[in-house]
């Protein structure tokens, strides 16, 4: 039994995390360390509650670490967590910065420690069904690609520490920045250059509300947005090449459904759990034949920690692995050093 204690319970620790720990099969939610609350009481009577970190590292049996706290706490809890000889998870980012961020992963490999971060958008239906499309050379080689994620919010979250001017880490391109870049480092790998602008599209915003980050390859350009206004959303994925095209409206049905109230508690989530309405299929449309819809495959986000369980107890390989979340650090930092200096920036500049 992998038993985990997982640090924070706001949104992150709440909706992302803790209902994917207790949704894996081998996996046990032990503890959740809550400064001044108990809403993880109240939501899972049988969870014991820490105060402090040392108290929840003093349970020897806990052996994975989840750190879902704001981006400023990321790097000393999991320094703390991994000189306890515990593997460790952290919420994207990793840390608000690069020296950070190596420094975690070399202590881990010290201590002969496991630590991922959790990239869990890897695991949306829409994204297994454009990464297998362009895999199998469906639309040809790949000339154009673009992610986005559309929101229509007009008025700041109260009290939001990602809304906060001054903030290590805040604003959306730090928030949503990760899935999108990840998703297209996994894709395509790494860029030759990289050319941001993060916006605010807000009278009201403190900093970043939305962002556009275009990776240039060879002969391959990634596009990466995200909006706060866009009442009536475009595209969620698109894909130009050789052979066709692939349109993809709508987002994964999972984030919804782990923020209301019904969310899934357990390892049985059903078998629609993932599953796309027809209505939200996309358009793969190929030179020479009429479009044709492409069902969307099963999203699962709870495959993030099926993986570090195996990785855990089996040794298996990390989906998630150091050098891939270290080249998103990477990416995150130059997108914001382009935008800062409204200039293309080559891959291997400094990020320090």
């Amino acid at each position: 039994m992998v038993r985990v204690g997982l640090i924070g319970f706001g949104l992150a620790g709440q909706a992302f995390h803790a209902p994917m720990i207790r949704g894996v099969e081998g996996m046990d939610l032990a503890c959740v360390l809550e400064r001044h609350t108990d809403n993880a009481k109240k939501r899972y009577p049988n969870v014991r509650i820490a105060r402090s970190l040392d108290e929840m590292l003093s349970d020897k049996s806990i052996n994975v670490v989840v750190v879902a706290t704001p981006n400023d706490t990321h790097y000393s809890y999991a320094k703390a967590a991994l000189e306890a000889d515990r593997h460790v998870v952290v919420d994207k980012p990793l840390t608000p910065t690069m020296k950070e961020a190596e420094e975690v992963v070399q202590l881990a490999a010290k201590r002969n420690r496991l630590i991922s971060v959790y990239q869990d958008r890897r695991w949306d239906g829409a994204y297994i069904t454009v990464r297998k499309l362009i895999q199998s050379g469906a639309v040809g080689k790949v000339a154009e690609y673009e992610a986005r994620f559309d929101r229509f919010r007009l008025d700041p979250k109260p009290g939001a520490w990602r809304e906060k001017a001054n903030f290590p880490a805040a604003g959306v391109l730090w928030d949503l920045g990760p899935h999108l870049i990840d998703g297209a480092l996994v894709l395509f790998g790494e860029p030759e250059s990289i050319y941001a602008a993060a916006l605010r599209q807000r009278q009201c915003s403190e900093i970043d509300d939305a962002f556009d980050v275009i990776f240039q390859y060879r002969e391959l350009r990634a596009t990466l947005r995200a909006r706060i206004i866009a009442y009536a959303p475009s595209h969620h994925l698109l894909v130009h090449g050789t052979q066709g095209s692939f349109v993809k409206y709508g987002m994964d049905p999972q984030e919804e459904i782990l923020r209301g109230p019904n969310y899934p508690d357990g390892p049985d989530w059903g078998k629609d759990w993932g599953l796309e309405s027809e209505k939200h299929w996309g358009t793969l449309t190929r030179v020479g034949e009429n479009p044709r819809k492409i069902e969307t495959e099963r999203g699962d986000y709870r495959g993030f920690y099926v993986n570090f369980r195996d990785a855990v107890e089996k040794g298996a390989p990390l989906e998630v692995p150091p050098e891939q979340f270290l080249r998103t650090q990477r990416a995150l930092i130059l997108a914001h050093k382009s935008s800062r200096e409204k200039r293309v920036v080559g891959w291997n500049e400094d990020v320090t």
